[in-house]
This record gives structure tokens, sequence and C-alpha cells, in this order.
């Protein structure tokens, strides 16, 4: 009897280094042959580094989580937030045409200006406030308009117990400052970068073997996001009650503040949940609870 043997799935992960990408690295790992690379051996702002990285591994499957991430700094250095947030997928969009390969881009909720009254859904226009909601709707734009077999994923207040993330931040404040102020009114879904990153792994195991056929029959723009939402205050307050190491807490208070009490360059929307109801009917997959993927994140430490 003859046995064919299947190719396995080449992967580029672009951006391993951050808190979705480096879940990812090894999330994607047992799916085929992972190449994962980020600046400074790609600099995404470099259109011929960029499409050379993908030309030199001619991968099936692209996966693009990085990103210029620094919203405040992004509205001094707006050039090079395009480059990164724009013009970036766009080049990876159109390489992915080319090879006959699918792709898989993050998005983001400040793509929106969070004045709806309820959560959004994927048919409400963007209005993004800041550069890098801007630059983040245009590498959205540039990614639709190469076509494809793409999947854009939308995902808000991406988290990890790694690097400078809000969490972190709570948890590091707690420690030095004897009272400690967050904001109440901003409000949208926490987001684990590892239920991200596997949820992920679930989208592209899903194709059975023909996976450009299966995204392209699927592409398009999704919101993927922790279930239900919470303001920043509520957010630090969780933190606060499931932290495994209370007894290192310096601080004494916890009070709620204001936008407007912490002026920053870029404005933020103030309500950007996103309903992710479309992702789940036709995937027939749903992230958890907030409060549930956090318990498990601080656990996990």
């Amino acid at each position: 009897m003859t046995q064919h043997s299947i190719s396995p799935l080449r992967i580029l992960l672009i951006g391993n280094t951050g808190q979705l990408g480096w879940e990812l690295e090894r999330t994607l790992a047992p799916l085929g042959e992972l190449e994962a690379f980020d600046y400074p051996y790609v600099d995404l702002s470099n259109v011929e580094s960029t499409r050379q990285l993908v030309r030199q591994y001619k991968p099936g499957l692209i996966v693009n989580a990085a990103a210029y991430t620094a919203v405040d700094r992004a509205e001094a250095e707006p050039d090079l937030a395009r480059a990164v947030n724009a013009i970036a997928p766009g080049i990876l969009a159109e390489e992915a045409v080319h090879l006959g390969a699918a792709l898989i881009h993050y998005s983001t909720d400040y793509v929106f200006d969070g004045l709806k009254a309820a959560t959004y859904m994927e048919s409400d226009s963007p209005n993004p406030l800041s550069v890098y909601g801007r630059t983040k709707l245009e590498g959205e734009q540039e990614v639709q308009q190469a076509g494809g077999a793409y999947i854009i994923l939308r995902t808000s207040w991406v988290y990890s117990l790694r690097g400078d993330s809000f969490v972190n931040k709570v948890l590091r404040w707690s420690r030095s400052e004897p009272l400690l102020k967050l904001v109440a009114d901003q409000v949208s879904s926490p987001t684990w970068a590892r239920m991200l990153a596997e949820v992920t792994s679930h989208l592209i195991l899903m194709d059975g073997s023909e996976l450009y056929e299966w995204f392209s029959e699927h592409h398009g723009l999704y919101h993927l996001a922790g279930s239900g939402y919470c303001s920043r205050f509520e957010w630090g307050q969780e933190v606060l009650r499931l932290d495994p190491h209370k007894e290192e807490q310096v601080m004494r208070g916890l009070q709620p503040a204001q936008t407007v009490d912490f002026p920053t360059p870029a404005r933020r929307p103030l309500f950007s949940a996103l309903n992710c109801d479309l992702f789940a009917q036709t995937f027939h997959l749903k992230m958890p609870d907030w409060k549930f993927t956090l318990k498990l994140a601080m656990e996990a430490v």
C-alpha cells in the first residue's frame, strides 16, 4: 500500500517578542514548520525587508502579530506608526496573495471613537481618535484591498503576565504606591494573550488540510476579545483581588478616577467593548469571560 506524505504547513510568525507573539510562537509551533521573527531581524518600516522575508520563507500561512503599539508616542511618530501598522500589513497581504498563502492579522478596538451606547459590531463605522487607531484602521483596509485568504481579528485590551501590560503595571504600582487611582470611565474587554493565541491555533486547525481554500471561504474581519467588559478600575480591582502575593502590596487605597485626570497625547475611546457574535457563529469558538481568564492568567504565573 502506497503511503502519501503530507507536507507540513509552513508558518511565518512576525512579532514573536510581543505579548501576543510570544504566546503565538508556543501555540503555533506544533502546527507545522514555524519560523518566527521580530525587529531587528525584520524591520516592518522597511518595505523591501518585509517583502524579502516572505519571499525567502515562502510560507503557507503568515501570522502578523507585530504592531506599533505605543499609543501616545505614535502622536509624535505618525510616519513610523503608519509604516508598521498600515503599509506593512498591506505588503504582507500582497505577498500572501502572490504565494497563495493564508494571512491572519490582528487589529484593535481603538479604531472606534467609543461613543456608541452598545458593544461594537464589525458593521459599525470606525472613527479612530488617535494616530495609533487611524494607522491600525488603515492596516485593516490595506489587507482587505489586497484580497486573498485573510482573516483580520480585532481584539481589545490584550494583556499577559509578561512585559509591561496593564496587569503587571497594577501589580507593580500596588507594591510602591500607598494610593492607587485607576480610570473608571474607560470600558472594554480584557483579553488574555495566551487565550487569544490558543483560539487562533484552533482556527487554523479547523480547515483540515486545505488552509488557503478554507480561509478564502471564511475571509473577512471578525471581533475576538474576552467575553464581557469592565472599566480599567474594575479590571484593576480584580487584579488586586487575585494577586497571589498580596503580602507584597503597600497600597492601602484604590480610587476611581476620570480620563481627564490623566492627560495624555493620544485620545482613547471611553467605551470600546467588542461584540464577538459573528466570530462565534462562524467558527463555533468563543472566548471565556474576562474574569475567568484573568484568574487563569494569574494562576499561571
